[in-house]
């Protein structure tokens, strides 16, 4: 494939930033030039006077077009199929970011591997999400509600945290609430592009920073270099550890050089949960049983005030906080439940519509991709964009709130 999303046969970095200038390696064996390389005896791309790669080579077109006919010619859902024309498909095939050398293949590769895809593209860097713009903005404006090319997101407000309460005080729905949002650090391009050495460079940044957290958050962070295999098993069945990505992750390279400069911090209660380099750089996380929606916010916006005095966080004036998937962007919040509706089970129509009026995403119990187990989904806000954290948790809380009356009365 092009780019970034390849094995480095050097890792060099400087201030957080890679100097990308070797020959990389990709998956199948081909060879793909990084941003910098101007050697190409195939003479399948050329240079600008900065020497820098302006177009890709013939292995990653080829890959491109073939691919890109399979998806055509596929039954796919998927946004990608949905929104990448062959007036678009033509326009991008033979672009590259240009820090990352990143192709329109390192965006898409997921989705033409995987055509039961929902959505089928990532960035692999943040200028991704610029130079492909013709392609992740109407699939953006789709996922997310409507949110135009011209609109802006708005700053970030957690509004008044005390507004949420327990969802189900008597405890007879729901199972476990959980309040988490995405955020990549400044100077590092997301997981495709980052090299061995920027993965630890980060894990002690993220460990040293999460080591300082007192009170309520307070804990230990553990990587999973090391980590013994039974306690390992232990935190991913219990919800609070990562396992290496699946396939659709696995096709975008976001899993290289596993699992270096991967880690968890919990505090002492297990309420409070930073994933370092799973799909994101950081994906922050309050959690507990029950529903009570209120303690879980209070704890994740005082957990997000305090990391990010110590570190910077990726922005744009336009899309919000920056996230490795075009899903999570702008306040990459999720509110989710846990909860046990067996008579909305049985009527999945009726659950599906009152979850399209609010907005909601329902997955099955173990997250996007898996089934429903016991009659238990994970249901959570579906926009993050366009909107407040406040907004989208609000969004959330109504509905599930609408669920439960449902469910009572039925």
């Amino acid at each position: 494939m092009g780019g970034c999303a390849s094995k480095d046969k050097k890792d060099k970095v400087v201030d957080g930033d890679a100097a990308a200038n070797a020959t990389e390696n990709t998956a199948d064996g081909t060879k793909a030039a990084d941003a910098t390389t101007t050697d190409q005896p195939n003479g399948d791309a050329t240079t600008n006077p900065e020497g820098k790669d302006t177009m890709v080579d013939a292995a990653v077109l080829t890959k491109l077009e073939e691919g890109f006919a399979k998806l055509a010619a596929s039954d796919s859902k998927s946004l990608l199929k949905k929104y990448l024309t062959k007036e678009i498909f033509d326009n991008l095939k033979e672009k590259k970011t240009p820090t990352f050398g990143s192709s329109l293949l390192d965006c898409i590769q997921s989705g033409l591997e995987n055509h039961d895809s929902g959505v089928g593209i990532y960035a692999p860097d943040a200028e991704a999400y610029t130079v492909f713009a013709d392609l992740f903005d109407p699939i953006i404006e789709d996922y997310h509600g409507g949110f135009k090319k011209t609109d802006k997101h708005p700053p970030r407000e957690f509004g008044d945290v005390n507004c949420f309460s327990n969802l189900d005080p008597n405890n007879e729905f729901i199972i476990s609430t959980r309040v988490r949002c995405g955020r990549s650090l400044q100077g590092y391009p997301f997981n495709p592009c980052l090299t061995e050495a920027q993965y630890k460079e980060m894990e002690e940044k993220v460990s040293s920073t999460l080591s300082g957290l007192e009170g309520e958050l307070k804990g230990k962070f553990y990587p999973l270099t090391g980590m013994e295999k039974a306690v390992q098993q232990q935190l991913i069945d219990d919800h609070f550890l990562f396992k290496e990505g699946d396939r659709f992750l696995q096709a975008a390279n976001a899993c290289r050089f596993w699992p270096t400069g991967r880690g968890i911090y919990h505090n002492d209660n297990k309420t409070f949960l930073v994933w370092c380099n799973e799909e994101d750089h950081l994906r922050i996380i309050s959690m507990q049983m029950g529903g009570d929606l209120g303690e879980v916010y209070r704890r994740l916006v005082c957990a997000v005030n305090e990391i990010e005095k110590r570190l910077p966080f990726s922005h744009d004036d336009r899309l919000g906080f920056l996230t490795f998937c075009p899903t999570n962007l702008g306040t990459t919040i999720r509110a989710s439940v846990h909860i046990k509706v067996p008579k909305l089970a049985a009527n999945k129509a009726k659950l599906e519509e009152v979850a399209a009026k609010y907005n909601l995403q329902v997955r099955g119990t173990r997250g996007e991709h898996t089934e429903a187990e016991g009659g238990v989904y994970d249901i959570s806000n579906k926009r993050r964009m366009g909107l407040t954290e406040f907004d989208a948790v609000k969004e959330m809380n109504d509905g599930i709130a609408e669920l439960i009356k449902l469910e009572k009365g039925m």
